[in-house]
C-alpha cells in the first residue's frame, strides 16, 4: 500500500494557536484510513525519579483539546502506573505512517476521575475485563498455563464460565472495576506536530504552554506559544 498523504499539504502559515485541535483531527483521520489495525497506538515513555527511562505502547482513547489533555488506560500497578506514581510526567507519539505525520506530546499525569473510569471499563469486552481483574500486571509468573488458571480462577469467581469466556461467547455479567486498573489523562504543555515534507525537508511547529499544580490539587493553565522548527 502506497503511504498517502497527510491531512493537510503543511502546517499552515501562520501556525494555528492551538495544537490539540489538530491532532485530534489526524487522529480522526487515521481512524477513517485504517491503514493499522489500532491507528491510535502511542508510544508512552516514563522514567523513574533516578531518571531511567522505559517506553511502551498504549492505546490513546481521547484528545480532548479544551482544556487539553489526552485519555488512556492501564494497571495503576504496571511497571509504568508505578513509574507515573512516583514521578507524575511522561512523553507520548503518536506516529500515522500512513498519514505522514506524527504527534509529539510531554506532560503532566494524573489518574482519571473514578467514574470516568467505570464508564469506560463497562464498555469493554467482558473478556477484557474478566483479564484486567486476573492480571498482575509487570508482576512474575510462573508459566503461561499458570497466568490461564488465574484467569479461569477470576473467571468462576465472577460467574462466568472459563471456557465460554476463552471462546468470547460468556453470557454478559456485572464485573466491577478492580481499584488497581483506570485511566489517566496526560495534561500537555508541549506538543510537536511534524508533516512529512519532499527531500526530508519536512514541516514541524513546536506549541508550549505552562501548567503549575494549585495549592488546592488543581491545575493552572497558560497560553499556548508556538514557533516552526526545522527539519
Amino acid at each position: 500500500m502506497r503511504p498517502m498523504t497527510a491531512p493537510t499539504d503543511r502546517l499552515a502559515d501562520p501556525l494555528p494557536r492551538e495544537p490539540l485541535a489538530t491532532a485530534a483531527a489526524w487522529l480522526d483521520e487515521a481512524w477513517r484510513v485504517r491503514a493499522a489495525p489500532n491507528p491510535n497506538a502511542m508510544a508512552l515513555a516514563t522514567s523513574t525519579p533516578g531518571g531511567h527511562p522505559s517506553v511502551r505502547i498504549v492505546l490513546c482513547k481521547e484528545i480532548v483539546t479544551h482544556p487539553g489533555y489526552v485519555v488512556f488506560y492501564t494497571n495503576y500497578r504496571s511497571r509504568k502506573g508505578r513509574e507515573l506514581a512516583e514521578n507524575p510526567r511522561c512523553a507520548a507519539v503518536l506516529h500515522f505512517d500512513a498519514l505522514n505525520s506524527q504527534v509529539r506530546l510531554e506532560g503532566l499525569v494524573e489518574r482519571s476521575p473514578a467514574e470516568e473510569s467505570d464508564a469506560y471499563f463497562a464498555s469493554r469486552p467482558l473478556e477484557s475485563r474478566i483479564g484486567a481483574c486476573a492480571s498482575a500486571q509487570s508482576e512474575p509468573v510462573e508459566s503461561r498455563e499458570r497466568l490461564r488458571a488465574a484467569v479461569a480462577d477470576t473467571a468462576r469467581r465472577l460467574g462466568v464460565d472459563p471456557q465460554a469466556a476463552a471462546a468470547g461467547t460468556a453470557t454478559e455479567v456485572a464485573v466491577p472495576r478492580p481499584a488497581h486498573w483506570g485511566g489517566y489523562r496526560l495534561w500537555v504543555e508541549a506538543v510537536e506536530l511534524w508533516v512529512q515534507g519532499a527531500a526530508r525537508i519536512h514541516d514541524r511547529a513546536r506549541w508550549t504552554r505552562p501548567l503549575a499544580r494549585r495549592p488546592d490539587g488543581s491545575l493552572e493553565i497558560g497560553a499556548w506559544r508556538v514557533t516552526r522548527l526545522q527539519p
